[in-house]
């Protein structure tokens, strides 16, 4: 075994072992939806059949009770079954696990731990396929990823998001293989079908089958006699299996409800609507609240969207962020410059549509329902780590790290300038942001050997936060 994979096999490893601790140790339904999503479960195992979502499945005093009172054990969750409408399979590979845990909801979210693990696994080797293994990339990928705080404490909840991020990365990891002829259009159609079953953000795959298939006609110069003849085998395991739930959609909600989002729309009476929002606050609150938010719990905020971290590690993942975005818009702009190689063009193009799509959908459903959460943007996690990891790669480099140095010597000066005029100055951030260009003008004096180092060094810091989190803020709040 070489040493990339045996690194590889450490951080899944380091993963496992802190998501296994927010598994064990969160209190039971402190994770969103939770108890919805093991009402499933038990549904499938008690009952025998797959559950219809009803009117009465949602109450929204109730869960404002439960969720205020940290879900008291003389209160029953057993009510709770407004994820009805959801695709099944990933309550079916449950069911099992729950019959011989006998309902232990810590067996179900260790299970659901895997597919976070399979998920970070899948982006590894995405990330490979992409970048070979130039400068430790795919190890730095993943790493960024599975140590995201919000990550581990999703996927280690009982819930479908960990099942559908697996299965979306491991849809762009063999599409990547299949545009270069390693992979089977069979398998990315079987994965399109199975990510259709798991959870409704997998249908973003269907739009970006076409553009698939025109891709491996360009990287493979097929005429297009060959190129239709890749059609069938990409699409008939998606729509024979999407088929299999649309029908029976059909059969118990009506048409035109093949997906059961009209039937969900009218039983979730009382959850917070966004025109509501608007007519109470306005359109530019409401703007500044719902990027706060979805920042905050993309990165971290627990329970029930209650449990807030100290603003300062928020404002150190903001450095963080604009930091990587600025290095990966640098990155990009002079790929398209120099010109970029079929391989990373067609992961641009791709990963790219598949990111916008997944914004674009958490965008829209927003636009009806209040539900900022940044963890609804995690099937896009391969792509934004990918594009994190870029940034902070090209951000080493001697000129750029001196420049962006310079810029935020700038920046402070000009933040202290005003906070002087204003009476109070803001000593955490210019500390935070000090911090920041005193490791950047380290990078650049570093030897280009220390590289991924200083990729190591920001994904171990990443996994202290993880715990930290999970002492200083989740088990005081909520245990």
């Amino acid at each position: 075994m070489n040493v990339s994979r045996k690194l590889r096999l450490i951080l899944l490893l380091a993963y496992l072992i802190v998501g296994s601790a927010y598994a064990m140790l969160t209190p039971a339904w402190q994770v969103p939806d939770e108890p919805a999503h093991y009402n499933y479960i038990r549904q499938l195992a008690e009952e025998h059949r797959l559950p219809v979502l009803e009117q009465g499945d949602y109450d929204q005093a109730y869960l404002e009770r439960l969720t205020a009172e940290h879900f008291p054990p003389d209160l029953t969750v057993r009510t709770l079954t407004y994820e009805d409408h959801q695709p099944p399979l990933y309550y079916l590979i449950l069911v099992p696990f729950y019959l011989l845990g006998n309902g232990s909801l810590r067996l179900l979210r260790l299970i659901t731990l895997l597919f976070g693990a399979v998920a970070v696994y899948a982006t590894m080797r995405l990330a490979e396929e992409v970048t070979g293994d130039e400068a430790g990339m795919p190890l730095f990928v993943g790493g960024l990823m599975a140590f995201v705080p919000q990550y581990v404490a999703i996927t280690a909840g009982v819930n479908n998001d960990a099942a559908e991020i697996a299965l979306l990365a491991l849809w762009l990891w063999s599409a990547m293989r299949y545009l270069r002829g390693a992979a089977s259009p069979w398998t990315v159609g079987l994965l399109t079908g199975l990510a259709l079953l798991t959870k409704g953000t997998g249908y973003i795959t269907l739009p970006l089958l076409p553009l698939l298939i025109l891709l491996r006609k360009r990287r493979g110069g097929f005429g297009w006699r060959t190129t239709a003849r890749q059609v069938g085998p990409v699409l008939l395991p998606a729509l024979l299996l999407g088929g299999l739930w649309w029908a029976r959609n059909l059969a118990v909600y009506g048409w035109p409800d093949i997906t059961g989002q009209i039937r969900h729309a009218q039983v979730v009476v009382g959850q917070p609507r966004t025109r509501d929002w608007l007519a109470s606050m306005g359109a530019v609150a409401l703007i500044e609240r719902a990027a706060n938010t979805t920042f905050q719990s993309f990165w971290g905020q627990f329970g029930w969207m209650g449990v807030v971290m100290d603003r300062r590690l928020y404002r150190a993942a903001a450095i963080l962020t604009a930091l990587s975005g600025w290095g990966a818009l640098v990155a990009l702009l002079d790929g398209l410059r120099r010109g970029l190689s079929p391989r990373r063009r067609d992961a641009l193009i791709l990963l790219g549509s598949e990111a916008l799509l997944t914004c674009l959908l958490y965008v829209g459903y927003n636009v009806t329902f209040v539900q900022h959460q940044g963890r609804y943007l995690f099937p896009a996690l391969p792509a934004l780590m990918m594009a994190m990891a870029a940034g902070l790669h090209r951000l080493s480099e001697k000129r750029l790290a001196e420049a962006t140095a310079a810029i935020l010597a700038l920046m402070m000066l000009a933040l202290g300038a005003w906070g002087a005029l204003r009476g109070r100055i803001p000593r955490w951030s210019l500390g935070e942001m000090g911090t920041a260009m005193l490791v950047l003008l380290l990078i650049a004096r570093s030897h280009r050997g220390w590289r991924p180092f200083w990729g190591a060094a920001i994904v171990s810091t990443l996994y202290l936060w993880d715990w930290y989190a999970l002492w200083a803020f989740i088990l005081p709040q909520l245990g």
